[in-house]
Parts: C-alpha cells; structure tokens; sequence
C-alpha cells in the first residue's frame, strides 16, 4: 500500500518563516515537520511514499531525495499551479491507480495510529474513510458529523461559532481506493472537503469517519508552530528525537558542547554541534538548532531557533522564532511572538518587541527599537568598513565566503597584473581567511607576494615596495572571537576614505573581475623580510648614542609577531636587552584590556628588579607600544603620547606633530613650549597618515599607544617608536619618570551613547543649536570650545549606532559636568 504526503503548500500564515522555505521543512525540535510524517508512515509499514510539491518544490526534493536515508521509497509529483487538496493527490494518479492508498499532510505533527485507521477502512468497505479527531476549538477546522456506523452524515468546512455542531473535525488523512480520482478533474484546481466528498454524498458513495486517539497540531500559525515544539519536549506526542537526555528532558544531540556552568532548565532540545557557552540561561520550551552559537550571558525561553543561528553575549530571546543563519548580536533582546526570518542581522542592545515579523534578508541597526514588522526595508545600515577595515565575528560575519567577494571587489579596483601583499597575524582563523584572499586574488589576474606571519608595520612597508595594495588579516584588538581584513594602499597606509567607497561600491554591485586561464596570477613568498625591515629602519631613525649610553631596557614581545623582527634588531641596535614573551601563542592572538594591564604590571615588577631604563610592551602585532617608567609604573597611553611628544620636540625643536582633535590640549602647551606646533587631524588613522607624509611632520600618535615615526614611515610603527626612543632617552640623560613630572596633568573624560541611526543628523544639528556663540570646530564631528578653555567633542561613530562624547577641563570634576551636560543635549535628539 502506498502513501501520499501533500507538501505543497505555502504557509501563508507562517510568513516570514515560510518566505524562503516551505512549510514542510520547518523544523520541530531540529527535525522537519515532514520528517516526522515520514517517519510515521515507516513506522506504519508505508514506506514506499509519492509527494506532492508545488511552492519550493526543489527544496523539498533536494532535502529528502529518493528517501534512501529514511529507509523509504520516495517519488515526486510537481503542480505547474495550486492544485488543491484533492487536485494534487490526482495529479499523482498514475502512481495511485492500482490499490488502495493513505493521504496524509506533510505539515501536520502527529502520532495517530495509520494501521488502525486503514484496518477500519478495510473493515467497512467504504470508498473513502476520513480520519477524524476532537479538538477544543474547531473554527479553523472542517467540522464533520458521523452516525454510530462510523459513516459520515454531514460536512461544514470553517464554521462560525452559530455554526458549530461539533468537536470533531477532518484532520486531512485519508484513506481511499483508487476509483475516487473518477470524482477529480484532471488540472483543475479541486478540494477534497469542499468538492469531492460532497459529491460523493450526493451519491450516497461510502464515506467513513474513524475518530482517531492521539496527538494531532495542524501547524499552520507561529502560535500552534511553538506549541508543537513544546509538546514534542513534554513528551505529548510520540516522536523521534535525536540525541542523548542527559537529564530528565533534557535533550542534547551528538557533538553538541555545553559548558558545565551553563544552566538548562527543561524540557528543552540542543541540536548537533551547537555550542553553549559558560553563564547562558536555557529554560523550558527552548529548541536550539544545529551548529548554533550561544555566548556567555545569553538567555532563552520558549524560543525556537533554526540552525547555524549566531546569539550573542547578553541576548535575551523570549518566545520567539529565530530563522536559520541569523545574527543576534550583543544584548540584543527578541520578546514573545516576535518571528526573525531567515539570514538576517539584528544589531547589538536592539529590541524587537512581541508579534513584530522580520522578513528574511533583513538588518536590524544596533540599538533599534522595533515594534512594528520589517517587511521591505532593513531598518539599519549596511557598513563594509569600521575603524579597523572589515571587521565581525569569525565565521559569523566575517566568514570565507565573505573574503573571496571582498578580495574579488578590492582586485577589481587594481589593474589586472598588479601585485598585492598578503599577511597575517599568528591565529587560525587569520591564516584560513588568508588562503582564501590569495585564492580570490589570483583568479581575478593579481600577483600576490603573501608574507606570511609578519607584524602589521612589515606588512606595510612590504606593500609599499612596489605593490599596488596589500590586505592584512588579524585578531580584532582585545576581541577573540572577531577578525580585522585591512586593505592597505600602494604606499602601506589604509585606505582612504574615497577608496574605500570605492571598493563598497564594486563589493555591492557584485561585479568582480575574472581572469581568463591564461590569466591568473603568481603567487611568491619574499625571503629576507624582517631583515630588509630592521636595515631600513637603522638607516632612517637616529640611533645616535644608543650603544655608548649602556641603557638598559625590557621588551615584552606579548607572545605576538612582533617578536619576530627583535632578534635580528636589538643586536644591532647594541643594546642591553631583555625580552620577554617572545614565542607565538596561536591560541592568545590577541589580549583583553585586563590581561595587557596585567602583563603591563608584571613588566614593571620587572623592569624595577633589573633596574632597567624603562619597558616596552607591544601589541600582538606590532603595531602599538606601551610604556613603563624605571620606577616600574605604567605610563597610560595618553601620557605616553605627551611623553614621546616632549622628548621629539625637545630634540628637533621645529616642526608640525600631527594629533587628533580628541588629544588634551596639554598637548599644545608641550608642543608651543619647545618652538613646534600641532597640526589637528581627524580621528581617522588615515587623515594622521596624510599629514605624517608631509615634510615638516617630526611626529605623530593618537593617545592610543599608536605612535607615527615620519622619517621611517607615516603609520603607526611599534617597533619604529621603540627605537625613536631609546635614542631619545639615550642622549637626552633623562629618565621617563622625569619628563612625566614636568608636563602637566590632562584631565579628558570620554563617553559612548546609543545612538540610532535615523537620529545622528539630528543629534548633530541639537549640537551646533546647543553651541550658540561658543566656538566651535568641526575638523571631526563639532568640537564645542568653552569661553573658560573647557571642550566638549561629539562625533557620531561612522560604523556603529553610536555617539562619542569627549571633554576636557581643568579637573575630572569639570570635565564630568560638561560630559554630562551634553550627554543630556545627545539624548535629547532620541526623545
């Protein structure tokens, strides 16, 4: 006896769940709806099956193929058009024709006995029997009234409550013999219910109702789609599920890792390979899909969350529906009803409030509040570049696939032909992403001269011999999980703000260039790297009186690539050295803000034991310095900056310094005090770039332990500050202790606030209103300058939903008042 499963339907009601696939794959505890019904009708001996597919057809075919796996017999039966109930079962006629068969719904969950259904339908000889069940509220339904024979006496599909005669109703399973395809016309668009069965009273034909005991949802809104999840955890309904009960309903599937401290609170299901993390919250109802994402502090209650789904540190989804390959980002919040489609992003701290849809493919902004449902816009926008290049969570926004097309785009830009230098730092995941910019690189006709593991300064001074632009993969500063591509231009800086439009453009068009086979480019590896850089950086920055001075110094090379080019450095610079932390450590690539401060403590205990100079601490790629003073105590970045800033001037005592507008105005008073000045930049590097290149920069840095050294290079350099300063410190006789003691103390306040983006204009022009007659800058963002010498700067962040604040005053206090003042102007834009 063969079996027909009707899967296809649309699921209008589903939407946005059924917009990109179809009803019957929606998964029920990480399993398909047909799957289930698949799985039934096995157990029932009807293993040899004909679906009937019309909406996303090739979906359904392509996820359950000839049925091999399931041990079944699978067939297809295509509609060119909507059939109907009793149409689509004729459309699979000639499959039929031979013997009795069962039709059932492939979006129906239910574990009714088939065998007894058919052993009645055998017994009463009828032409058609309609299996028959009772339910609390059969509005949706097709009420159907039987007598005490079991034949069926009256039909009345979806009755209004003065209609309703009856609780028992027509859950769509049928078992017929092959003569009622004589009552449906061929291509014709026919109803079981509302057509044939009628007819056939008419008729008096035979037609049975068997009312079945058991489970039975008609899956066919989001409310009755949560419930089936719930029911299956609690057991209501005899399904299959996958996996191992570690605790009583407490499901977890193979290859699944749950962190010891996470909390699960059943009934709940985790799917294969998905991975929850320590301090995340899973209570009851809760259904977590395949390869799914949980980070630290997320918590989730009767949600239901499709596979390879991405949520973030803090989340909290409460009853909702989450779609497949979603991102949830940080402390994002989904409230009960609420429905993501799939492939969307739902940025950081954003709040969709219950029963709003997002349709697929949509981007929710950070910090959004959403209480009304995204059907055709994303409500946010779409960034290619942050402050770091391309940067996301690895494998969830950053993934291979991404940096094929970025690399394909930035290829596009160059003439084909050109060379562009790869690197990377010390992680897997830079090296992974690496191999797939080269692949990218040179089937769009590009040489590539990858160097491998190199520190960001190599990197880009490599590419500015002779390359036409390098991509550099690294950890994002103080975040392990996520990684920055950095596009460098032909002389080693970042791109500028017109050649990243540049690149946005071709990325979002698509339109990427292809080599023909004769085409595709070289790849080679440069030998001699760090000795090229170490040569040049001796030859262009003044190491006069290094070897004679006996100075004594401590480097901590922080287990990154800058300890890479110290050894064929500090023995040519003939200085007394220990350096600490120099092997590679694949699985730290980067550090948090707590662990560098903690290596910064332990090189002060250091440098005070060896009664050294001072200490060095570079950042795992090589690209920032911090400082420690003799004494052993940490020089703060913003003081290091005036600290290098004094002993530059001091020593050249003409010249421009290149600072951003955020920088304490100390910084004018060091400057004007040894006859230099400051020329004021943006906060992007690229704009401190520009001016580092120009003639008279003697010095440049952005108070973040960024330092530029224009005679060796116009970007920030590690290793090139290192050097500048021991020379520095070397001729000068003065210990850093004692050039901190005579600058005066800066007193700047920084604060971030949520910003949405529909506001930032307005928030800006609240700013400028706000300013009245004060003075006011606006090199970057408005810099809003107090008759007393006060500051305030608010610059919107051109990446993220957020705003900067900076002040300085004469002291915190002051300087707390003002940042609060105008934080209160800030959020007044958002009222």
């Amino acid at each position: 006896m063969k079996a027909v499963v009707m899967a296809g339907g649309e699921g209008t009601r589903l939407r946005p769940m059924t917009s990109s696939m179809p009803k019957p794959l929606l998964p029920v505890a990480n399993r398909p709806i047909m799957e289930h019904v698949l799985r039934l009708l096995k157990r029932h001996g009807l293993s040899e099956t004909v679906v009937t597919v019309q909406f996303l057809a090739s979906l359904v075919k392509n996820y359950f193929g000839d049925g091999e796996e399931l041990g079944m017999e699978l067939t297809y039966a295509n509609e060119e058009k909507p059939l109907g109930t009793a149409g689509s079962v004729k459309n699979a006629e000639e499959a039929l024709k031979d013997d009795t068969f069962l039709v059932i719904s492939g979006d129906a969950l239910t574990d009714f006995d088939l065998t007894d259904l058919i052993a009645f339908h055998k017994e009463k000889g009828g032409l058609v029997t309609v299996c028959l069940t009772r339910v609390p509220n059969p509005l949706e339904f097709g009420i159907t009234i039987v007598d005490e024979d079991g034949q069926v006496e009256r039909f009345l599909e979806k009755p209004t409550w003065g209609q309703v005669f009856s609780d028992t109703v027509n859950t769509g399973i049928y078992v017929m013999e092959p003569e009622v395809f004589d009552y449906v016309q061929a291509d014709t668009s026919v109803d079981w219910s509302g057509d044939v069965f009628p007819q056939l009273m008419k008729e008096g034909k035979p037609i049975y109702g068997y009312i079945a005991e058991g489970y039975w949802e008609d899956v066919g809104t989001h409310e009755s789609y949560v419930k089936a999840q719930a029911d299956v955890l609690e057991r209501k309904v005899d399904v299959e599920l996958d996996g191992f009960e570690i605790s009583p309903g407490v499901w977890v599937a193979e290859g699944a890792e749950v962190h010891p401290d996470a909390v699960l609170r059943g009934p709940l299901y985790i799917g294969d390979y998905a991975k929850v993390e320590a301090d995340v919250e899973i209570r009851e109802h809760t259904v977590v899909g395949s390869n799914v994402v949980v980070k630290t502090g997320a918590f989730l209650h009767k949600a239901v969350v499709h596979d390879n789904v991405y949520i973030g540190q803090h989340s909290n989804l409460r009853g909702c529906v989450v779609g497949k390959n979603t991102d949830i980002m940080r402390a994002a919040r989904i409230e009960d009803g609420a429905v993501i489609g799939d492939e969307c992003l739902v940025g950081e701290e954003s709040i969709i409030q219950g029963n709003v849809r997002v349709y697929p493919f949509k981007t929710i902004e950070a910090g959004a509040f959403v209480n009304t449902s995204v059907i055709w816009e994303s409500r946010g926008q779409a960034h290619l570049f942050g402050a770091r290049g391309v940067s996301g969570i690895l494998n969830v926004e950053i993934t291979p696939e991404l940096a094929v097309r970025l690399a394909g785009a930035y290829a596009t830009t160059l003439k084909k032909g050109s060379t562009v230098t790869t690197a990377r730092d010390h992680s897997r995941g830079a090296r992974a992403l690496k191999r797939a910019v080269i692949s990218a690189l040179q089937a769009s006709a590009i040489d590539v001269r990858d160097l491998e593991n190199v520190p960001l300064p190599v990197a880009r001074q490599q590419t500015a011999r002779g390359s036409a632009g390098g991509i550099m993969i690294r950890t994002s500063p103080g975040v392990p999980d996520s990684v920055d591509i950095m596009f460098i231009d032909e002389r080693g800086a970042d791109l500028s703000q017109a050649q990243q439009r540049k690149l946005d453009r071709v990325y979002a068009r698509q339109e990427y260039r292809r080599a023909f086979p004769g085409e595709i480019g070289d790849l080679h590896f440069p030998s001699s790297v760090f000795d090229s850089y170490t040569g040049s950086l001796l030859r262009n920055v003044d190491v006069e009186g290094i070897a004679e001075s006996g100075l004594k110094v401590v480097v901590d090379a922080s287990n990154g690539s800058a300890g890479l080019v110290l050894p064929s450095l500090l023995g040519r610079l003939g200085v007394d050295a220990l350096t600490i932390n120099p092997g590679l450590d694949e699985a730290r690539p980067t550090e948090s803000a707590d662990t560098r401060r903690a290596g910064l403590v332990r090189l002060g205990e250091i440098v005070s034991s060896a009664r050294a100079a001072f200490g060095v601490r570079f950042d795992p790629v090589g690209e920032r310095l911090s400082l420690v003073d003799e004494l052993g105590r940490i020089i703060e970045d913003d003081r290091a900056l005036l600290v290098l800033l004094d002993l530059v001037a001091a020593e050249r005592r003409s010249g421009r310094v290149a600072l951003p507008v955020t920088t304490t105005r100390v910084a004018e008073q060091v400057a004007a005090y040894h006859g230099t000045q400051v020329e004021w930049t943006t906060t992007s590097p690229d704009d401190l770039t520009r001016v580092g290149r120009e003639e008279d920069t003697i010095f440049g840095g952005d108070g973040r332990g960024g330092f530029i050294v224009p005679e060796f290079s116009s970007v920030f350099d590690g290793t090139a500050a290192f050097v500048r300063l021991i020379g520095l410190v070397a001729r000068t006789q003065l210990t850093l202790s004692q050039i901190d003691a005579r600058i005066p103390r800066a007193h700047v306040l920084r604060r971030d606030l949520a910003t949405p983006w529909a506001v930032k204009g307005l928030v800006m022009r609240r700013v400028v209103e706000a300013a009245g007659d004060r003075s006011v800058d606006t090199t970057d963002g408005v810099r809003v300058v107090e008759a007393d010498g006060r500051w305030i700067m608010v610059l919107p962040d051109r990446a993220e939903a957020v705003t900067h604040l900076w002040a300085e005053g004469p002291d915190d206090a002051s300087a707390q008042a003002l940042l609060d003042e105008w934080a209160a102007v800030v959020d007044s834009a958002g009222d």
